[in-house]
């Protein structure tokens, strides 16, 4: 029978799934191997054919594994909390809840069909009372923790209090809020229960402050840096606004450096590193006081050029500093409100990006310098940020190029701080020069004269050596409805944990999932929703709250006592191979090593960084078609569309047009009438009596109309086919740009392949013949390409190779049972369905190949052990000769002269000479 895919597909499948054949155990003699997707967010559109290319790779890997031996955890879930699903029931009144099942239910529907290895008895849904419970808890563990600096580790709060009891604020060195008191143990135990709560919330490592936050008035959430592109919305492009809240935080800072170093230990690539070192941005400096005038405050600000100090002539504070309304003078009152309203309009990323705009207000105010007195003017500029740092920086114009743009356009003083020309456009003076603006630090070079700031500073009270980070505390709250409900309740507008034995947290139902009338979260409408009278808190997590760990679910996804036991965490440990996206660098994945390491330090995990290998796969990019519409003299579009090779006489314009109505850029020109209702009655210019249309290569988007969908392809050619095409477009870290035109190659391959086992009427008929030589090459040479190629997720030319060996074994007229069982087993992680379905034709027990044992590759069978060697008489080459290279030329040479095809050229010519060149040439010279 022919290759009949449909019927072997949905039999595998089936069998698969009743069998639970990817079911991995939590202990097991074999090494163990934790192959993991990052889990998507079950969209109402479904997948694309881009969506699948990670989750092909990823289950080659997996399936390959258990070729090998290793007990592989392979599994599947849902980023199922999320906004699209919240806006459809804005817009709808359908409970998120039902758009999310209905959802999932079509993403399950379409893994299923492309024969994904996964272990479905462990899948997560982080929108699942029975997942968020540990989320909660997980923050309540977080909100009973402080940093504690000379461990270098998160500890309980419990030892904090003991130690508050025992001696004080003395000797504690935590990382916390920069306003903390200093008290004596007996002050400690005077304080009342709030005062104490007051104070260790600046100890927690999640706590509530005040924060500057992108606001989205439309979603009505505050958004992280990452979901804000060019000051909108990432999902639905809806403007952002600078907004002063009070929130949830976690101090993610106190594991910067951690963050840092951990990298080094981990196999990721390195643009991502890099990106992530960027973010965390450690920098070493000096943190300076400039004492503010007719005032007992100062501004505090951070400099890695504190070398420069002499050279500042103005301060900057970021608009939303919180002491710019106390600064600013009557006088300069309205400038400084309608600086910080524009201000507002700017996302934090538009504001660091923007290098080239110069705009800022004077408050009216002036500090002085720490170690001269000189009264220095105070200004507020976007670009300066309240969360980075202090919120200040001085300013060098002499020094610094948007200091000194700055200047310029203000008219504010530029003053020489080395002696050296052109000192207004110097960027770096570590270059050259000796500085000249005070006696300590004249005529000393960049190294001495830092070290000699600093000493000063520290002599006098008013700065210190200190080391920054770029990256800030986590924002962990949104003001929306679909998320997990935060674990505390408030008492005297302090916050408290509810009881453990109290989890999860449930969500409750609300009547319409917008902010109340007086503008509380969308939570502030539950009705009797409330701990024993008090209010709970009415934001909810963060999207990234339940990602930040779900891998440990997997471990042991049904365990109701703990997130995951203690066995099955030593077992598993962590991931050994993780794909996905790199647009998660500085936000799922960063959360996640903090998290990770947080609870490492617990003792709830046993390893530092969650992910040891991890792969950023390319995007699979849009082939978009274009049709032409002829425009009249006045520019307005016609019914009428020019084929793209004639376009060039006539006046158009381009449209996209449906990917799905074209095949090989060859308009289905019924198809487009029926496409759109204004389209019923076009006309069309054509060429050669076909449309064709323009091409262009774009992100895959329905707007343009060039989403493929997975389900038409799998329809057409089967899931085989289209998961080793996907591999076959190129290399798996590489963008590249989807063309359906090719997958039918792939589609021939695989029937070919399928043809080896059968006769010309399609009967199967294979061979227990003793393989030959030229078979047993072409065998083991596709067994070492293939693990090669896998081992350095090289998907792409394994697929080149497969169809080389199968065209080699077709013209070997091979159907040898030993051959291509083999050839089955390595072909399986790649195209599944038709391999188990061979596997049973081929007479091996009812079941599955999952677990079959990968063929061993065997050099020998490499060894050429003859030579075909071109018979060259009187220097024309006549035939060639298939001869033993354990011959020595003079046996060569013997047999050449006997041989029947050189006796039918040499036509009874006598031979003069005969030169044989080993394993190259014989030439005769008659």
């Amino acid at each position: 029978m022919d290759y009949q895919f449909k019927d072997i597909e949905q039999k595998w499948q089936q069998f698969w799934a009743d069998n639970k054949t990817f079911a991995a155990d939590n202990q097991s003699a074999k090494p163990k191997y934790y192959v993991l997707d990052m889990f998507p967010y079950p969209s109402g559109a479904g997948l694309h054919v881009g969506h699948p290319l990670g989750y092909i790779a990823s289950d080659i890997f997996a399936r390959y594994k258990r070729l090998k031996g290793f007990n592989v955890l392979h599994p599947m879930g849902y980023d199922s909390f999320g906004l699209p699903a919240e806006q459809y029931a804005i817009q709808t009144g359908q409970h998120p809840a039902i758009t999310t099942e209905t959802n999932i239910a079509t993403y399950r529907r379409q893994l299923d069909q492309l024969g994904f290895s996964f272990d479905w008895s462990r899948e997560v849904r982080t929108s699942s009372p029975d997942y968020y419970k540990w989320t909660q808890w997980i923050f309540m563990q977080l909100f009973n923790s402080w940093y504690n600096k000379d461990t270098d580790k998160a500890e309980s709060i419990s030892t904090l209090v003991a130690r508050f009891e025992q001696n004080g604020s003395t000797g504690i060195n935590a990382v916390c809020d920069e306003d903390i008191e200093t008290f004596t143990a007996a002050e400690w135990k005077a304080k009342s229960n709030r005062e104490q709560q007051e104070e260790l919330l600046k100890y927690r490592l999640t706590y509530l402050r005040e924060s500057t936050v992108n606001w989205c008035p439309a979603l009505g959430t505050v958004l992280a840096n990452d979901e804000v592109k060019d000051g909108f919305s990432e999902r639905g492009g809806y403007p952002v606004e600078q907004k002063k809240m009070n929130q949830w935080s976690m101090r993610i800072t106190a594991y910067a450096e951690r963050l840092l170093q951990g990298l080094d230990t981990i196999d990721w690539p390195e643009p991502l590193k890099e990106m992530q070192r960027n973010w965390i941005g450690k920098s070493t400096g000096a943190s300076v006081k400039f004492p503010i005038d007719n005032s007992d405050k100062s501004i505090e600000v951070f400099t890695t050029r504190v070398d420069t100090i002499f050279g500042v002539t103005f301060v900057v504070l970021a608009p939303e500093h919180e002491l710019v309304a106390e600064l600013t003078t009557p006088e300069q009152k309205q400038s400084i409100e309608t600086y910080i309203a524009q201000t507002k309009k700017k996302s934090e990323l538009d504001r660091m990006a923007d290098t080239k705009t110069v705009s800022g207000a004077f408050t009216g105010s002036y500090v002085k310098n720490p170690l001269n007195g000189e009264l220095i003017p105070l200004w507020i500029a976007d670009y300066v940020l309240a969360g980075y740092g202090t919120g200040a920086v001085m300013a060098v114009p002499s020094g610094d190029q948007r200091d000194y743009l700055f200047a310029k356009h203000f008219n504010l003083p530029i003053v020489p701080i080395i002696d050296i020309q052109n000192i207004e456009t110097e960027a770096d003076p570590t270059k050259e020069g000796k500085y000249v603006n005070s006696d300590f630090i004249n005529g000393l070079d960049y190294k001495n004269a830092t070290a000699s700031v600093i000493a000063k500073l520290e002599e006098i009270g008013a700065g210190k050596a200190k080391v920054n980070f770029r990256m800030r505390d986590a924002i962990f709250g949104r003001q929306r409805y679909w998320g997990e409900p935060v674990p505390v309740y408030f008492k005297d507008d302090l916050p408290y944990l509810i009881g453990e034995n109290e989890l999860p947290l449930i969500l409750p139902e609300i009547d319409k999932y917008l902010p109340t009338e007086s503008g509380e979260p969308p939570l502030g409408r539950a009705t009797g929703w409330n701990y024993n009278g008090q209010e709970y808190e009415l934001s909810t997590m963060p999207g990234w709250a339940g990602s930040s760990w779900y891998w440990y679910r997997y471990m042991d996804a049904h365990n109701d006592k703990a997130f995951a036991s203690k066995d099955a965490i030593a077992y598993w440990k962590d991931v050994d191979l993780y794909i996905g996206g790199s647009e998660h660098a500085t936000g799922h994945l960063l959360y996640s090593r903090f998290w990770n390491k947080f609870m490492k330090d617990l003792d709830l995990v046993v390893e530092e960084e969650p992910f040891k290998k991890l792969i950023n796969q390319g995007m699979i990019q849009g082939r978009s078609n274009f049709v032409y519409r002829l425009v009249d003299d006045e520019g307005r579009g016609t019914n009428t569309f020019v084929s793209n090779g004639l376009k060039s006489q006539y006046k158009t314009s381009a449209l996209h047009v449906d990917v799905n109505i074209v095949d090989n850029d060859i308009l289905n020109i019924d198809k487009f009438k029926t496409w759109r209702e204004e389209y019923a009655d076009a006309e069309f210019v054509l060429e050669n009596g076909k449309y064709v249309c323009g091409v262009e290569v774009e992100k895959m988007s329905k707007s343009k109309f060039n989403v493929v969908n997975p389900d038409d392809l799998v329809e057409r050619f089967g899931a085989d086919t289209l998961r080793m095409y996907e591999m076959f477009l190129g290399p798996l870290e590489q963008s590249k740009p989807w063309n359906t035109n090719g997958i039918e190659g792939v589609f021939k391959f695989l029937r070919k392949f399928w043809r080896l086992f059968h006769d010309a009427d399609w009967n199967f008929k294979v061979s227990d013949a003793e393989p030959t030589k030229a078979e047993l090459k072409s065998l083991h040479k596709i067994i070492r390409k293939v693990e090669e190629d896998i081992e350095r997720f090289s998907f792409n030319t394994s697929v080149s190779s497969f169809m080389i060996a199968v065209n080699e074994l077709t013209d070997q007229k091979c159907n040898n049972r030993a051959i291509l069982q083999d050839m089955v087993i390595v072909l399986s992680a790649y195209a599944p369905h038709i391999c188990e379905e061979l596997w049973v034709l081929l007479g091996n027990e009812a079941g599955t190949l999952s677990y079959a044992p990968y063929p061993k590759y065997n050099p020998a069978y490499m060894i050429e052990d003859e030579f075909s060697y071109p018979i060259s008489i009187n220097g024309k080459t006549k035939t060639n000769i298939s001869i033993s290279l354990s011959l020595d030329p003079p046996a060569v040479e013997a047999l050449i002269r006997e041989h029947a095809d050189v006796q039918k050229y040499l036509a009874g010519a006598a031979i003069k000479k005969i030169i044989v060149v080993k394993g190259r040439i014989v030439n005769i010279v008659v």
